[in-house]
């Protein structure tokens, strides 16, 4: 099998772990870049390939990084730190999701 696409398979491109560091991370830095749009406007059959090609790079980052920095921010702990409480609102009681204040459910949903 060369390392180009494979079409008539869920794969595209080269299996990750053939990639150095930085075609990896260019990869993933493409990957991330047109996933919305995907999202938004690709097919069924485009989206699970994105799926599956994003989950096979995150997967080779992660096996080739297990010691990567990890921001005290991106934690639930430092989340709640944030938000003030272990509740998930903010110190008026409001309670707090990704989205911002008054949204724990969603964009648009207070």
């Amino acid at each position: 099998m060369d390392e180009h696409d494979e079409w008539g398979t869920t794969m595209t491109g080269v299996d990750p772990d053939r990639l150095d560091d930085q075609q990896l991370m260019k990869e993933l830095e493409t990957i991330h870049r047109t996933r919305h749009d995907t999202l938004l406007h690709g097919s069924n059959d485009a989206l699970r390939a994105h799926n599956d090609r994003m989950a096979k790079l995150e997967g080779e980052y992660l096996r080739r990084n297990p010691r990567r920095f990890v921001s005290p921010g991106r934690t639930r702990d430092g989340a709640r730190e944030r938000t003030g409480k272990a509740d998930g609102t903010d110190r008026s009681g409001t309670p707090v999701g990704k989205w911002g204040p008054g949204t724990a459910n969603g964009p648009g949903r207070a």
